[in-house]
């Protein structure tokens, strides 16, 4: 993922900060709730930001346009991880899509690991 630079990026409860200027963000697992989600280090500032947003939500802003089509990615993949194995392989068969090449390339593209399906996904 590429950073969109000089985006303002809200990070909950009227704060926001440049994109570019966030150089880490820490998930705030102790004393977490509404308004203290992530803590985000922001270049110049001497203490991280408190963010009532998930760091999810604010890498999702910090990219632009490009993180909604991960996030489709991400969709298709799920759903093609629900068709049955018997259909994916009619489907391969029939109109020559492999969907479970098309979720191999899916994985590549997002740069995540493809979570491991149970035994009879790879049967077929």
């Amino acid at each position: 993922m590429r950073i969109a630079p000089g985006r303002l990026v809200y990070l909950g409860y009227g704060k926001y900060v440049r994109s570019d200027r966030i150089v880490a963000l820490l998930p705030i697992e102790e004393e977490r709730g509404p308004g203290r989600r992530t803590l985000v280090y922001v270049e110049g500032l001497p203490e991280p930001v408190v963010a009532g947003r998930t760091e999810a939500t604010i890498v999702r802003d910090m990219v632009g346009p490009e993180g909604g089509a991960v996030e489709l990615l991400r969709e298709l993949q799920a759903q093609i991880k629900q068709v049955r194995p018997l259909l994916k392989a009619s489907i391969r068969s029939e109109a020559g899509l492999d969907l479970d090449e098309l979720s191999r390339r899916i994985s590549n593209l997002t740069g995540e690991g493809e979570h491991e399906g149970d035994a009879s996904d790879r049967l077929l």
